[in-house]
């Protein structure tokens, strides 16, 4: 990341988003580690649709959604690769020089380098108990 908070997404990468004509995201906190969430567009407006249907006369669903959207920020990759995190952004997950754009599946994730390289640490002697709980129920079909 340079000193105006902009990051250069790899060129596989750009390459990949380009075949799918993805160059506008949300851009947003994790809601349980200290980083950031980079959501398509297509992405971002089915989760809009889920969190839509929540009961607004709830409590609850009220403080979530304002803590949820939190920041939220619209993010465009501009012609040379490049992306722009909003200061706010910058500051709330810690981004320092170096950072790792990871795939969370249908999103993409932004930490820095040294967070993500901790949190993979942390997580290494007990990752075989977590996929046993996490995708032990899925049967072959």
């Amino acid at each position: 990341m340079d000193s105006k908070g902009r990051i250069m997404l790899p060129v596989e990468l750009r390459k990949q988003l380009a075949d799918l004509k993805m160059d506008s995201f949300v851009l947003k906190r994790a809601v349980f580690e200290k980083n950031l969430e980079m959501y398509p567009m297509n992405e971002w407006g089915k989760l809009m649709e889920k969190l839509n249907k929540l009961n607004r006369f709830k409590k609850k669903n009220i403080e979530f959604l304002t803590r949820f959207l939190a920041g939220v920020r619209n993010v465009n990759i501009d012609g040379t690769g490049r992306m722009q995190i909003p200061k706010d952004l910058v500051k709330i997950a810690g981004l320092k020089k170096e950072v790792v754009i990871a795939s969370a599946i249908n999103i993409l994730q932004i930490w820095d380098k040294d967070d993500y390289e901790r949190f993979l640490e942390a997580q290494a002697d007990n990752f075989s108990d977590l996929a046993e709980d996490v995708m032990g129920d899925f049967d072959d079909e």
